[in-house]
């Protein structure tokens, strides 16, 4: 099982962002951070790259869920999802995959939350 969950679409850069924030929000997740990488390398390094966006997503129920039975599990979150414009022009859509991140803590009670935050992040990309 992979440890992403990932799409290639057509489109604008920033168009797919946009679209990509609001089918979060549709599953009921917020964008609690957005990190540009490009323009971060750029500033810090000196160095071009192409469009690579972090959006850290966060589904507060579930957020408190996995929270309640496992107290650690914060370094974690939030549920991260790039989007990167690739050479070829396509741009590729690719979130965490839960079931892998929450199974590798060992924990059965996280497999139910895992499972369900996966679905929602399936939705999403599958949606673009």
């Amino acid at each position: 099982m992979s440890y992403y969950i990932t799409k290639s679409v057509k489109g604008g850069f920033d168009a797919v962002v946009t679209k990509v924030v609001e089918k979060l929000k549709e599953e009921g997740f917020g964008v609690l951070t957005e990190i540009d990488i490009a323009a971060t390398l750029k500033q810090k390094l000196g160095v071009e790259m192409r469009p690579y966006r972090i959006l850290g997503a966060c589904n507060p129920g579930f957020a408190h869920k996995a929270l309640s039975v496992e107290n650690k599990i914060g370094v974690m979150l939030p549920c991260n999802v790039i989007v990167q414009e690739m050479e070829d022009g396509h741009i590729d859509i690719s979130a965490i995959n839960p079931r892998v991140a929450m199974g590798s803590v060992g924990n059965p009670s996280l497999q139910e939350i895992g499972d369900a935050v996966a679905e929602r992040l399936s939705r999403v990309i599958a949606s673009i």
